[in-house]
């Protein structure tokens, strides 16, 4: 059996997916043809079965490929700011990093103060912000930092793994 790296094996992932999609438009296109009554029809050189033969190899390949990285993702591990962190957790810490780096940039381009109209006649009223667009501007940058960091050392990690996966149909 040969073997892939993690990496390859989330390359090919998306390459079984775009696969399927395929094979399941293919049968769309086989299964059915319009002929004038008493024709005989023609058929496809490949045959609904050959294709639905097809696409259930790539289904268990995609079904293999997936418990193989998962296994991976939770067996191995990176270390993050003096944390070990399995990589299935790391994976997670960087999409929530991101989510906070979004979030905190944001929050930087709050005015500290604006005046809302259409609140009062005769009162003036403003929004008031209760932090430093500043300080949240500067938090952002590093927690953007930190999410690009981590997912470096994931990606890294994931060219040292290998696992038992015959690609041979697909590279």
């Amino acid at each position: 059996m040969s073997t892939i790296t993690l990496a390859e094996a989330v390359k090919l992932k998306s390459i079984l997916t775009n696969r399927v999609h395929e094979l399941e438009e293919e049968i769309r296109r086989v299964a059915f043809t319009t002929v004038e009554k008493g024709d005989t029809p023609e058929v496809s050189a490949r045959t609904l079965y050959v294709v639905e033969a097809e696409l259930g190899t790539v289904r268990l390949d995609t079904r293999t490929l997936d418990r193989l990285m998962y296994r991976a993702n939770i067996d191995h591990s990176i270390e993050f700011k003096d944390e070990e962190l399995p990589i299935v957790e790391a994976i997670e810490l960087a999409t929530q990093l991101r989510a906070k780096a979004r979030l905190y940039k944001e929050l930087s381009m709050s005015p500290k103060e604006e005046i809302q109209y259409g609140y009062a006649e005769t009162t003036t009223v403003y929004r008031v912000a209760l932090f430093d667009p500043e300080e949240y501007r500067t938090r952002s940058l590093q927690i953007e930092k930190d999410a690009h960091k981590l997912s470096n050392l994931i990606n890294a990690k994931n060219y040292s793994i290998h696992l038992d996966f015959n690609d041979e149909n697909y590279f």
